[in-house]
Formats: C-alpha cells, sequence, structure tokens
C-alpha cells in the first residue's frame, strides 16, 4: 500500500541516522547520541502500569542498568526481556517507554528493558554479552522481581530485535533458560550487502538508509572476521533447529524488511514456528521509537500482545 501520511511526516521532519560518505564524513558518536536523546523525548502521556523500577543486572563488564515495568496485580507474572535499537551505537532504554509499558499492560508481563554497553566504545560482543546476561538475570532473580521462571520471552526492535535472536542462540547453544517466544521488531539479521531487494528498493528516502546501516556495521564488529559469527549475524548460523517460536513484524518500507521474512521462512525450514508480518505502509521504528506518531503501531502491539499471551500460556 502507499506510504502511510505520518509515516511522510516523519520522512520530512528527521533521518534516523546521518548519511556517510566515507571516513571523513564520519560523525561524531557522542553527538549524534545527544541529537537523538533530543529528537525522540519520552511522551508525557504514557500507559499506566503497576509501578516502574530502575535496577542493576550483573554483567561481564560490570552492573548493566535495566527498567522493570511491573503491571497491577499480584505475581508471578511472565516476562519479556526488552532490548532497544540505534544500530548498536546509539539510543537508549528512554526511546521504548510507550512500548515497554502498552506491553507489560497489554500482556499481563514484567518488561525488563536492558539499558546494554554501546559501539564503538564497546564493540561486538559487548551488547550481545550484556543482552545475555540480563536475560539470565531475570530467570534467576525471578523471585526477586515478581517473575515466573518459567515464562519469560525474549524482543527487541532494530539492533534490538538482534540482540533478541542472538540471546535465543546463545539460550540454545550454552543450555540456558527456556524462551516461550522471541519478538522481533525490524530485526537486523544479515548485512546490507547481502542483495536483499529491500536493500535496494529503500535505501533512500524511508527514514532508515543504507548509508545508516553501512555506518553501524563500521561501528559494532570489531574485524570483517566478526560478520560470520552467528552471535552477530543470527542469518549466518548453520543450524536454525531448536529455536523458540517467533513473530517478525516490518515495516514494508524498510531496508530491513527483507531479512526478517527471510529467517522467520528459514526457522520454518529448520522444524521451528515462526509468522513473519509486513505492516503495510510503515516505516522503520514503527514499533517503539516511531509509536506515539504512527497509529498503526496499535496493531503491531496487539499483535505483539497476542503472541506473548498466546505464548506464555503454552508455557504453564
Amino acid at each position: 500500500m502507499p506510504l502511510h501520511p505520518q509515516a511522510r511526516r516523519i520522512i520530512d521532519r528527521i533521518p534516523l541516522a546521518p548519511v556517510t560518505d566515507g571516513p571523513a564524513a564520519q560523525p561524531d558518536v557522542a553527538a549524534m547520541r545527544e541529537e537523538f536523546r533530543r529528537a525522540w523525548p519520552i511522551p508525557d502521556d504514557l500507559p499506566p502500569v503497576g509501578h516502574v523500577t530502575e535496577k542493576v543486572a550483573p554483567g561481564p563488564a560490570g552492573d548493566i542498568p535495566v527498567r522493570v515495568y511491573t503491571p497491577e496485580g499480584p505475581g508471578p507474572f511472565p516476562a519479556l526481556v526488552w532490548y532497544h535499537g540505534g544500530g548498536w551505537t546509539i539510543g537508549s532504554i528512554d526511546e521504548n517507554e510507550y512500548a515497554c509499558r502498552t506491553i507489560c499492560a497489554g500482556a499481563g508481563a514484567v518488561v525488563v528493558s536492558a539499558d546494554y554497553r554501546l559501539a564503538p566504545e564497546n564493540p561486538f560482543p559487548a551488547a550481545a554479552d550484556d543482552c545475555y546476561a540480563v536475560f539470565r538475570w531475570v530467570h534467576d532473580s525471578a523471585g526477586d522481581i515478581g517473575v515466573d521462571p518459567a515464562r519469560i520471552a525474549v524482543g527487541g526492535e532494530s539492533a534490538g530485535g538482534n540482540l533478541a535472536a542472538v540471546t535465543a542462540l546463545r539460550a540454545r547453544d550454552q543450555d540456558g533458560p527456556a524462551i516461550a517466544l522471541q519478538l522481533l521488531i525490524s530485526p537486523v539479521l544479515g548485512h546490507p550487502d547481502d542483495g536483499r531487494a529491500s536493500y535496494r528498493d529503500f535505501a533512500d528516502g524511508y527514514f532508515l538508509t543504507k548509508s545508516s546501516m553501512d555506518w553501524f556495521f563500521t561501528t559494532y564488529p570489531k574485524a570483517p572476521s566478526d560478520l560470520d559469527d552467528p552471535y552477530l549475524l543470527p542469518l549466518r548460523a548453520t543450524d536454525l533447529s531448536g529455536l523458540p517460536p517467533a513473530l517478525v513484524l516490518g515495516a514494508e518500507y524498510d531496508v530491513l524488511r527483507d531479512e526478517g521474512e527471510d529467517y522467520a521462512r528459514a526457522l520454518r525450514e529448520a522444524g521451528g514456528q515462526a509468522e513473519a508480518v509486513r505492516m503495510p505502509g510503515l516505516i522503520h521504528g514503527f514499533f517503539g521509537l516511531l509509536s506515539t506518531e504512527l497509529s498503526p503501531a496499535a496493531d503491531a502491539h496487539a499483535r505483539a500482545i497476542e503472541a506473548l499471551r498466546s505464548a506464555f500460556a503454552r508455557s504453564v
């Protein structure tokens, strides 16, 4: 369908990240993070939840800040461990405040949002290590935060979707706790130069650009060999069997659209359960970052809530 008019207004107002034309044009990361923070403040009108608590989870390089959203009522509750986007380089847990509260209230689940380390100061695998550590902490500290350790899902948007998929891979490979669902929103699962049509068709002019993704891939990997590691790019995995069920929500007008759909297909071919939904007329960031500016985000949230509720019911 045509680009949603609300998406067009966002595109006309601000890009997600700068267009770069080589090393000479590389932006200042600190300034970029500050610009991003100013552009995407926490909305004033937030969905109510039982309470929100700032905590820390132990990580491989020190404490990892987490924000814990708890629904109304008595626990223990199922949980969603959530990872924000930003190309592993920018962004923070603040950008998903609205979406995390919406999921918390709608799914009746504790949402734990992880403020993992960012590149380039902390390149791969720092973010992946932190995200897996937070997942393990939620399971191991379940009684302290009102969580049922048998009902934990992982999810995230963009780079956060990547980190959720990586967490699921690591949990399988390292005999970690069971995961009820992978909730992957516009996930980064392949490379910009893999030849997918969405990277060609939406390279410029649709909020997230190919040049922005190219730049993120200069900040997160330490070396070209990292790109062969499935804990950086899950579509590089030779074995996708034995992974949790997945819901992949992608935007129609997004360079990342095709790799999310390819990943869902690969999971099914490996014997797993995976559904890919293409959200018509939308752009990158529709679920968390832009959810208060795109009215169809409500449908995406409803789909996610339904999938989480079904997954948690199966885990009882």
